[in-house]
């Protein structure tokens, strides 16, 4: 998996931009909220990506930030939602955006955004609402949002492995005070899950 590029952007045209890392120019293709915060040509970028493995083609997508990537990541886990729907999410509508249609499950915001129908707007606001991790949330669901803790990556880690956010807050927390990495929140949290 190719988890970020760092380089010089040699071409822009949306949805991609090509980045050229050490002589290699990698295409990406990136949703318009981080299209339209990209540098001028052959200025340096750094954008964290995501790559999709199909038959006919190696695609990489390309984000300004861990919360896009993060939803794009679990948009393409729904039912009938590929990469191509779940880019047109990110164009039409901003994380936050989205988690409050979701959260208030209002269908007729998603189905104004290019590609999205009443069914599959539908069934986004069904299978993301135990995704999304909660408004009001304890110390690692704010966390997470910042992405710059021990406890937000362990509660990244354990959403990423199937855990609901509530749930994953949960577990966190039973852990308990005290200073650990990343790796023994994620251990003692799935040890304490184990037990349950």
């Amino acid at each position: 998996m190719i988890g970020s590029v760092r380089g010089r952007i040699a071409a822009k045209s949306p949805p991609q931009v090509t980045v050229e890392v050490a002589g290699i120019g990698y295409e990406v293709e990136a949703p318009m909220s981080t299209f339209l915060q990209l540098p001028a040509l052959g200025a340096e970028v750094h954008l964290l990506t995501h790559l999709v493995v199909r038959e006919d083609a190696h695609v990489l997508y390309g984000f300004a930030t861990e919360d896009e990537r993060r939803l794009f990541r679990s948009l393409i886990r729904v039912s009938g939602v590929g990469p191509k729907i779940a880019l047109a999410l990110l164009s039409g509508i901003s994380v936050t955006a989205f988690a409050q249609c979701v959260r208030s499950e209002d269908v007729s915001a998603l189905t104004r955004i290019p590609g999205v129908g009443r069914k599959t707007a539908e069934r986004l606001i069904v299978e993301m609402r135990d995704r999304l991790a909660p408004p009001a949330g304890g110390a690692a669901t704010a966390s997470a949002l910042s992405g710059s803790t021990a406890e937000s990556e362990a509660y990244g880690a354990l959403v990423a492995l199937g855990y609901r956010p509530a749930e994953a807050d949960r577990l966190i927390k039973a852990v308990g005070p005290g200073t650990h990495s990343t790796e023994e929140l994620i251990r003692r949290a799935l040890q304490g899950a184990a037990r349950e």
